[in-house]
Formats: structure tokens, sequence, C-alpha cells
């Protein structure tokens, strides 16, 4: 089992950063894949970013070039690196970990992009 605690969300002005901070329980060498994903209201719960052991990177295609995902094994943590962050960013971002068919999910912090 793997507990995920994210942080580093907030309010932020439009062309702004921030920098989400997503800490494991355990060790996230063995991890298939750790990923960002994020939940605007009235929406689905969509994949924004994900990184896989082999150190392969996936965006969605609304954040490329603007995010960046990476991970520290030796803290247990995955970031998200947002740039140039707009209104549209504003949502519920949620920190995920695949261990071979199971999945685990942070409680989520909130990113609202605003003037």
């Amino acid at each position: 089992q793997v507990h995920l605690v994210e942080s580093g969300g907030g309010l932020v002005q439009p062309g702004g950063s921030l920098r989400l901070s997503c800490a494991a329980s355990r060790s996230i060498n063995s991890v298939t894949g750790m990923g960002w994903y994020r939940q605007a209201p009235g929406k689905q719960r969509e994949l924004v970013a994900s990184n896989l052991r082999d150190g392969s990177t996936m965006y969605a295609d609304s954040v490329k070039s603007r995010f960046t995902i990476s991970r520290d094994n030796a803290k247990n943590t995955v970031y998200l690196q947002m740039n140039s962050l707009k209104p549209e960013d504003t949502a519920v971002y949620y920190c995920n970990a695949k261990v071979v068919v199971l999945s685990y999910w942070g409680q989520g912090t909130q990113v609202t992009v605003s003037s």
C-alpha cells in the first residue's frame, strides 16, 4: 500500500507558477508509474502528467511546454512544476501511484488561477 500526501496548491495569478509535491509513504523506486490528475468543478478527472519507472513522461496536450513532472526517489516524492498558469488550470490536483494493477490516490490539493 502507498499513502500519498499532496502539497503546494494555492491561489496564483494568471501567468504565475506553482510547484506541487506528492510525498509517498514508501519507496517509489518500484512503483510502476506516478502521475498527476486534476478535476475541475463539473468535469471528469483527467490525467495531466505521468512519469513511469523507466523515466518516460507523458503530458496532456493542454499543459505541454508549461508543466513538468519529476521525481526524487531518495525523498519518495514526485513534483509537478506548473508555469504560465491559466484560469482553465483551476482544479483540484491529485497525485496517483500505480503499483502493477493497484492504484492509489492522495487527498488532492486545490489550485486556483485567478486575478
